[in-house]
């Protein structure tokens, strides 16, 4: 095992571990950081090890960065505790890491499968995956830092134990007896020390591959909140999500939505998204223009004059020292308004008179 000097490049630095852990620690940006692939991906698929791991990390934090900088003195302490131990001793926290994700990991699997036939296809034969997945779990908290071991070990454990599902009928006892026995297997067949420094890989493949697990580990969410999950109506009625997005999907309003995309998608062929970026500024009236002829009751093809006769009338009408002590503040709003539409169209008529007479004498 190499032992670097602390000027290696690419030093962490235990400040900016403690700012991203405090920041950012619960989807294991932190680890990030630190090259600590497997732990951050364990962290953001269970929030930072359900709230708990996260708070414990504000101790490791300075051996994480030791670790990750191969301080010389860390590395020797390293390599007598190799010495000493053939294999990593037992560690109550990585144990139960273990148990916590592989569980975790395995429940989500379980979900994600659809109960029933879909598109004619009857999908349950992906519930033999479930004990590989939990196995997964196991395996991938018992490979992070200075320990690895096989895959072997709690995958055979996993599949050996998951035939109870069929004789114990509490679903959360058989899980457990599974998910403990991968741990066992794995701490007691498969944990080794890893002698070898990680290989280091770049920033974008570990982002690659980061998101690829994350895209797999979305998907099972969204199969079972697909297939699991209800929508409670007005009237206090649970409509599962997949009938309810399916009615949406052929819904009126929908269906308006699709033709009026489909409608501005060809009038961009024809005329440029250009001109379809300008009619969305119209139509979104950002000096107020539109609202200001419905306040006043007037068509936009208005002269100022028009403007004018309607903005007095209008402002005679509604002033608040005409009407009844109760219903003045009403008037008092009704009275703003019309105002501020005058004031928005008269700016408006003498902007554009005053771009033409501008184009004009440039002509």
């Amino acid at each position: 095992m190499s032992v670097k000097g602390a000027n290696m490049p690419g030093k962490k630095s235990v400040i900016w571990a403690y700012v991203l852990w405090l920041f950012g620690g619960i989807f294991g940006v932190h680890h990030f950081y630190l090259r600590r692939d497997k732990h951050a991906f364990v962290w953001w698929s269970t929030l930072g090890g359900f709230g708990i791991g996260w708070l414990g990390e504000m101790f490791c934090i300075p051996r994480y960065v030791k670790d990750a900088n191969e301080d010389p003195k860390y590395m020797q302490d390293l390599i007598k505790r190799m010495i000493q131990n053939k294999k990593p001793p037992f560690s109550m926290n990585r144990f139960t890491g273990m148990l916590m994700v592989g569980y975790s990991w395995g429940q989500m699997m379980m979900l994600a499968v659809p109960p029933d036939d879909f598109w004619g296809v009857n999908f349950r034969y992906l519930n033999c995956l479930i004990p590989l997945v939990a196995a997964l779990g196991v395996w991938t908290v018992g490979n992070i830092g200075r320990e690895r071991g096989s895959m072997k070990w709690p995958v055979l454990a996993a599949y050996a134990v998951y035939p109870l599902r069929y004789y114990i009928y509490d679903e959360s006892m058989w899980f457990t007896f599974m998910v403990l026995a991968s741990a066992l297997a794995f701490d007691s067949f498969s944990k080794r020390w890893r002698r070898s420094p990680p290989k280091r890989t770049h920033v974008v493949r570990r982002i690659v591959v980061l998101a690829l697990c994350a895209g797999l580990y979305l998907a099972m969410w969204c199969s079972y909140l697909y297939f699991h999950g209800t929508i409670t109506d007005s009237e206090g009625d649970e409509v599962p999500v997949y009938e309810a997005l399916h009615h949406f999907f052929t819904s009126p309003w929908w269906l308006d939505v699709k033709q009026c995309l489909i409608d501005t998608y060809q009038f961009a062929q024809h005329h440029g998204w250009y001109e379809v970026w300008k009619q969305i500024i119209d139509l979104s009236d950002p000096h107020g223009e539109q609202n200001a002829y419905k306040v006043l009751d007037l068509g936009r093809d208005a002269s100022q004059q028009e403007i004018t006769s309607r903005w007095r009338k209008l402002s005679r009408e509604h002033h608040p020292d005409k009407t009844k002590p109760e219903h003045r503040r009403e008037a008092q709003e009704r009275f703003m308004d019309i105002q501020r539409a005058y004031e928005i169209l008269s700016s408006s008529k003498h902007r554009r008179s005053r771009r033409n007479k501008k184009d004009n004498s440039d002509q």
